[in-house]
């Protein structure tokens, strides 16, 4: 996308010249407007989504969609998507969809697919085909769907068939991936009895399982939760229209550069009842010695004199992980982070990145089984790899805005969630209302 283009690779941050003083909106958030494309999909129907993310992630999540069939308009100016849903029965015989780099589109698709007898080739760029499936296409299998590896076994690609009626119950890991289980439950109001889900090892990213059960509600899925186990009724899903909060994944760069940088930064939509757990990041913040302040429509944030190093399970926001690891070196004491041996296989391995490239930087930080340390001490200049991961590129870009020679690879690969995360973390540089940039006269 266009960041690929526009930025010189290697990109310098510059430090910031004053502490910032700024209000943002991040985009639109890629897991509710990811959970929201399948419901509308599967609805019957015209559904609208207000503020939906327009990424390379959500992009391949409607061309996937609309490779099974299913109708979706954009409107970029607006950031708006209409979906004329197919009911239940995505009616497209032999479609070969490409996920490519978005782990959240290959799990949510797989089991759409497996809804009817036609046969799916679903397939993703290179990092994707490494990344684990097996779990899901497990489960797909034990309803009674053809999975067939058409490479590496619980990899893509694949080939799906639904073979005609699935089964009404399955059970899945939940120490894994959380996206496994989300995929499942998204197809279950559409399988002839329903679905009951039961998670066999304790869940990772429960919010994220929460967020997926509150879209579907909203789009009239019927759901009741047991323990360990998740009944979806067979109800199909109806058409509606969702407004889509900001992405709190995002937003946690900004929040963080204030407690970094000693300023204040706004975050305007994403409030205190906020259905992302990653919008709790600010508590973290809170805990470091930031200032927070929560209303129902906005989260601000501002540094205070000191910071201090804090142990976090971050077992429920893992997203989150590397936005606390730029802020670590600044603190007083070491920051721990544990619960999140389950990101070594996202689009890297977060925990060895971190270490590898915080190390590089100068920083003391080492690997642990499920997480990661990383003492005080003030990074260097150098060259930051990205390992083709958005969240390593906008994590460690925060290094930047107060330590002079900080330099991102790849820092068009951002376009994976957030096309225009440039652009907008120049906006903390913006001079508060009434005082004067630098080239003012």
């Amino acid at each position: 996308m266009s960041d690929r283009r526009a930025r010189p690779d290697p990109f310098e941050v510059l430090p910031l010249e004053r502490p910032p003083d700024a209000t943002v909106r991040p985009p639109g958030s890629k897991s509710i407007t990811n959970r929201a494309l399948v419901c509308a999909a599967l609805a019957g129907g015209r559904s609208v989504l207000d503020g939906a993310l327009l990424a390379d992630d959500t992009e391949a999540m409607i061309d996937c969609l609309r490779g099974l069939g299913v109708a979706i308009g954009v409107d970029r100016a607006t950031c708006s998507v209409v979906v004329r849903g197919v009911g239940g029965r995505p009616p497209v015989e032999g479609a070969l969809l490409d996920a490519r780099l978005s782990g959240t589109t290959s799990r949510f698709v797989a089991p759409v697919a497996a809804l009817t007898r036609a046969t799916t080739v679903l397939d993703g760029a290179p990092p994707l085909r490494a990344r684990p499936m097996g779990d899901l296409l497990d489960a797909l299998t034990a309803l009674g769907a053809e999975v067939e590896p058409l490479g590496r076994p619980g990899h893509l690609p694949v080939r799906i068939s639904g073979g005609g009626s699935l089964g009404s119950s399955v059970e899945v890991a939940g120490d894994v991936s959380s996206q496994f289980l989300s995929g499942l439950l998204l197809s279950a109001p559409c399988l002839p009895d329903g679905l009951e889900v039961r998670t066999t090892t304790p869940l990772v990213s429960v919010p994220y399982v929460e967020m997926t059960l509150a879209v579907m509600e909203h789009f009239g899925a019927v759901v009741r939760r047991d323990g360990d186990l998740i009944a979806v009724a067979p109800t199909g899903y109806r058409a509606t229209s969702l407004a889509v909060e900001p992405d709190a994944s995002a937003a946690t760069y900004f929040l963080a550069a204030a407690a970094i940088c000693g300023g204040r930064v706004r975050v305007e939509g994403l409030g205190s009842g906020s259905l992302q757990g990653d919008a709790r990041f600010a508590d973290l913040l809170a805990r470091m010695g930031a200032e927070v302040r929560w209303d129902e429509d906005s989260v601000e944030v501002r540094g205070g004199p000191t910071l201090r190093g804090i142990t976090a399970d971050l077992a429920d926001l893992s997203d989150t992980a590397q936005t606390l690891a730029a802020v670590a070196p600044f603190a007083e004491g070491p920051t721990v982070v544990r619960g999140i041996g389950f990101i070594r296989g996202k689009e890297t391995d977060r925990i060895a990145a971190v270490v590898k490239e915080m190390r590089r930087l100068g920083v003391d930080a080492t690997e642990d089984d499920d997480g990661f340390t990383i003492r005080p001490g003030e990074p260097e200049g150098g060259v930051v790899a990205t390992y083709d991961d958005h969240r390593m590129a906008m994590s460690f870009a925060l290094l930047g805005l107060r330590v002079p020679g900080i330099r991102i690879a790849d820092p068009g690969c951002v376009a994976k969630t957030y096309p225009g995360y440039w652009d907008d973390l120049d906006l903390l540089r913006s001079p508060p209302a009434g005082v004067p940039g630098p080239d003012a006269p």
